[in-house]
């Protein structure tokens, strides 16, 4: 086992060290195992962080297996997206991919086990009748009529269901468990249905799917998995979890833990609700970078590192709680400002015509990649004549407090000469289309000595620059809760319609031509932003990923 004295302890680690303390199991294995039904989400990435963190932790394995039971909602779109982000999260699976359908004869000869037994029967009650049947939270479930139909019976039975003799919704295969336990999951649950349609793993072979619930301990223990750690939604499952082990001839007995849910504000982290989101096109697809998936945060910028890292600072907890959306941009903040090579991109721009610069001049400026860190070295940014600024950082006319260019003053073009703006012109609509200024020689790098300038200013070289797109992101959803709505409102009611704004005519520096998809910058003065897949050999597109500092 590694040293795990500088890892912050939690009760699952508490829980695998006494177990190993005590010699329950010499080496730990875990497993991630989502339903291929859409892309993983922020959520999803704690429970891998959780598990995959955990195996390497302890010099274990961790298995990532597919819970394939349900082929209406699957596909293998969805189960490639989820292998890129496991892998992107910078996580490997022990062996190959695995799949609860690959299991789907172990499974099978399971349920035969438990009909023999007398534990699990076919019930051919439709499923109004079946709701009715089961009681409530308050009241006791009833028997159906065919739970004491003989073993044979069910045997025969259970067998043209797998022979596709019987209809879909014709008949369940059911366990016997305690129709008035208090836990509803108790109550005889339904092990497997009748579904006649393609499976995207195992074709038609088959058409009866077991219930995830009769599928997770037994995948689990053909697996050999030591901790089966799920979130807490599922603690109510667990004693049918124990008890599908416990009466199934297995090769091992995992346990189940339950922890605490990412749950995060100004977004939703429902599969079913994401895919509403998609399927109605309010976003772009499930990698829109306002989406909580792994995939969209991946597209806006954000580091495989920084979503670690944020999923250490939320910890492992019992209790379920909610975690504000300032702490995950807190981490990529924070990551990036250590690791982003600095550009200057003007957003809004403005011309700007040096008037005492020579026409055909062209002087290679030079400032840092990053300022912190020498090591990422220098940059040459080109000066000619003309130039871009960004509109907001010019006025006419303001007081002392104004620290940018003003008409009659000077400021400092960053890494470059102080310059004065002395006139401006108009368009036909009366906008101001060119700012006519000039420039002091003497003040490349320096300030003369007792003279004053407003601030300093990015900017970018009318000439010689990269055209891009830049897209503005904000939060999806105005409210801290969508789920959380009034009466006749859903959560799309909540949906921020300036979620997303987008700058066409921007230029960025020139060297960041050729700069490839992903690829994460500060643009100085602005934010982080990151190279977007829609980008092309004319123009770059940029997403904002977060802006330099906290702005709720």
């Amino acid at each position: 086992m590694t040293d795990q004295s500088s890892t912050p302890t939690n009760f699952i680690r508490q829980l695998i060290d006494r177990d190993l303390a005590e010699g329950r199991h010499g080496r730990i294995v875990t497993r991630f195992p989502p339903e291929p039904n859409g892309y993983l989400h922020i959520g999803h990435a704690k429970s891998i962080c959780l598990n995959f963190g955990l195996a390497e932790d302890y010099q274990g394995a961790c298995h990532l297996r597919f819970d394939d039971t349900n082929p209406e909602k699957e596909s293998d779109e969805y189960v490639n997206a989820i292998s890129r982000d496991v892998a992107w999260l910078g996580f490997q699976w022990a062996g190959e991919i695995r799949y609860a359908s690959g299991y789907f004869e172990q499974i099978h000869e399971c349920a035969l086990e438990l009909i023999g037994k007398g534990l699990a029967y076919v019930d051919q009650l439709n499923a109004e009748q079946m709701r009715e049947y089961r009681g409530t939270l308050k009241e006791p479930g009833r028997d159906s009529p065919y739970r004491d139909r003989p073993v044979a019976g069910n045997l025969a039975l259970f067998a043209q269901m797998r022979a596709g003799d019987i209809d879909e919704g014709a008949a369940v295969l059911r366990a016997k468990i305690d129709m008035a336990s208090p836990n509803i999951n108790m109550r005889d649950p339904v092990l497997y249905r009748v579904r006649k349609v393609h499976h995207h793993q195992t074709g038609d072979t088959w058409c009866i799917y077991p219930m995830y619930d009769f599928t997770h301990p037994i995948s689990d223990a053909l697996e050999g998995i030591t901790h089966s750690l799920c979130t807490l939604e599922f603690e109510a499952h667990r004693p049918l979890y124990d008890w599908v082990i416990e009466h199934c001839t297995l090769p091992a007995q995992p346990k189940q833990t339950e922890f605490a849910r990412l749950n995060l504000n100004y977004t939703v982290t429902s599969k079913r609700k994401l895919k509403q989101l998609v399927d109605e096109r309010q976003v772009s697809g499930w990698d829109d970078p306002r989406m909580p998936t792994i995939a969209g945060l991946r597209r806006r910028g954000y580091t495989p590192a920084s979503l670690r890292r944020f999923c250490d600072m939320v910890g492992v907890a019992r209790a379920d709680s909610t975690v504000d959306m300032g702490m995950l941009e807190s981490a990529i903040r924070d990551d990036l400002n250590q690791n982003a090579p600095r550009a200057f991109c003007v957003l809004r721009p403005v011309r700007v015509v040096i008037e005492n610069w020579p026409a055909d001049q062209v002087e290679m400026l030079s400032g840092p990649v990053h300022p912190q860190d020498e090591s990422f070295g220098e940059r040459q940014i080109p000066m000619t004549r003309e130039v871009w600024i960004d509109r907001e950082d010019f006025l006419e006319e303001a007081n002392k407090k104004w620290k940018r260019l003003l008409l009659g003053d000077e400021v400092r073009l960053r890494y470059g000469y102080v310059i004065r703006a002395n006139e401006v012109v108009r368009d036909s609509s009366g906008e101001i289309s060119e700012i006519r200024c000039t420039y002091d020689p003497d003040t490349l790098g320096k300030n003369p000595e007792g003279r004053k300038v407003r601030g300093v200013i990015h900017w970018v070289s009318a000439s010689r620059n990269v055209p891009c797109e830049v897209r503005l992101y904000d939060r999806l959803f105005n409210e801290a809760n969508p789920d959380k709505t009034e009466e006749g409102k859903t959560f799309l009611d909540g949906i921020n319609p300036a979620s997303l704004t987008v700058l066409k005519g921007c230029v960025a520096e020139e060297s960041l031509a050729g700069a490839s998809v992903g690829q994460g910058y500060q643009f100085e003065r602005e934010g982080y932003f990151a190279v977007d897949p829609d980008s092309t050999s004319e123009a770059l597109v940029f997403n904002l990923t977060v802006g330099l500092r906290e702005s709720f």
